[in-house]
């Protein structure tokens, strides 16, 4: 049972653990970093504890550019959080190194966000978090 109080108006933020607390250490520098597999060199985010694509746990970590483009997307009009006001966008980024991210599009109205769209990441700090969204590029 978790002795933490939260304030209703606050925004949900990550709550890293021993595999994902290296991705999110990278954000607070400014970095984007997945996790790389030394026995096929897969590519992949989430961090995890083996490589999805071989099982190997030969598991290191690459910097990448931060430049992708967007993969899917969904513009939510409803606000589901009093700290997240609509509309906002949710895409699926597939990054130029290949792994794919869930994050926001920022920087432009919602309307104007498609398919294919090369965006950049822009950090952005909430309370303790460091968050990764991306922009047009």
């Amino acid at each position: 049972m978790s002795t933490r109080t939260t304030d209703a108006t606050a925004p949900p933020l990550p709550q890293p653990d021993s595999l994902t607390r290296p991705f999110w250490e990278a954000c607070r520098r400014r970095a984007l970093e997945v996790q790389a597999c030394e026995a096929c060199d897969h590519l992949f985010l989430p961090f995890g504890p083996r490589c999805p694509r071989c099982w190997s746990s030969r598991l290191a970590v690459r910097s990448a550019s931060g430049e992708g483009r967007v993969y899917t997307f969904g513009i939510y009009r409803r606000t589901y959080h009093p700290a997240i006001p609509a509309p906002y966008v949710v895409a699926l980024v597939e990054l130029s190194e290949g792994p794919r991210l869930i994050s926001n599009i920022v920087g432009c109205a919602p309307e104007n966000v498609q398919i294919g769209m090369a965006v950049r990441v822009r950090f952005t700090d909430v309370g303790e978090s460091t968050l990764p969204r991306f922009e047009p590029a």
